[in-house]
């Protein structure tokens, strides 16, 4: 399901949305990492921001 582009508040910026390429750009960009890199992380421990910075910083 896509994000509702109406919901621009907090919980809409803690999740991950592999369903819109911004989003994937934008949080690629963000950790400096690849789209799939960032794929494979979602992929490990789900779609919460702060979950997926852990993984990918080694944390």
């Amino acid at each position: 399901m896509s994000d509702d582009k109406n919901q621009t508040g907090g919980q809409d910026r803690q999740r991950i949305s592999l369903s819109d390429d911004y989003e994937v750009r934008d949080w690629s960009q963000k950790y400096g990492v690849s789209e799939e890199r960032l794929r494979a992380a979602v992929g490990k421990v789900g779609n919460m921001a702060d979950d997926v910075e852990r993984e990918l910083r080694g944390r």
